[in-house]
């Protein structure tokens, strides 16, 4: 039986991938810091903006076929590069970016050959855009897709698959009602998506329907 570990799986497009994953018939674990998940996947609580909590997530943890890192925030309300909130900046940074690296560093003994790590990035990191609007989310997404390429790069030679996943404009918290794609589709696609990747993907990006994407 296939076992994805998916962050954030307690709400919006994390709570709509473990629906996805349940459907199948697979094992998943979600990570939320309290609210529920889904009935019948594994809970573990971790603060993702707390990295002694997340080294703790792959305790007793097992064999993991796909790892989905989901969780993330928009950022604070002031996030403008002429009036920034410096705090909520490392925030984001922190949930966005290092969080999901750590996840990978706690869970790494426990991934099975062949595993496949999937990120969940946003169009919004795009460097050909100019826009200047929501930059602390922009750059930590952006800083993801740097990361996860490298990590990509090191976990190559042990025959695990990285990329990233441009998830498209949802309707979730963060999306908000005016989105143009549903959650129920959008995750199954992320989900369909983990299960096709091989080597030959490693340390690329993609939309959701699985198709390439430039960084």
């Amino acid at each position: 039986m296939m076992h994805i570990l998916i962050t954030g799986g307690n709400r919006g497009l994390g709570r709509s991938m473990v629906h996805a994953a349940l459907g199948l018939g697979w094992k998943v674990t979600a990570t939320t810091r309290g609210a529920p998940v889904p009935e019948g996947a594994e809970t573990r609580i971790v603060d993702m903006s707390d990295l002694a909590s997340v080294a703790r997530l792959g305790d007793g943890l097992a064999p993991v076929d796909i790892v989905i890192n989901n969780a993330g925030i928009i950022g604070p309300d002031r996030q403008s590069t002429l009036d920034m909130d410096f705090t909520g900046f490392a925030q984001t940074l922190a949930v966005n970016t290092l969080a999901p690296l750590a996840v990978v560093q706690a869970v790494l003994p426990a991934l099975a050959p062949g595993a496949r790590i999937l990120s969940i990035s946003s169009q919004m990191a795009w460097m050909g855009y100019a826009k200047s609007d929501r930059i602390a989310y922009r750059a930590s997404k952006a800083a993801l897709n740097k990361v996860m390429q490298g990590l990509a790069t090191d976990l190559a030679g042990r025959g695990i698959t990285v990329a990233l996943v441009d998830p498209g404009w949802v309707r979730t918290d963060m999306g908000g009602a005016d989105a143009d794609l549903a959650p129920e589709a959008v995750a199954q696609g992320i989900v369909q998506l983990a299960t096709r990747l091989t080597l030959a993907d490693t340390g690329h990006f993609f939309r959701h329907d699985g198709t390439r994407r430039a960084f």
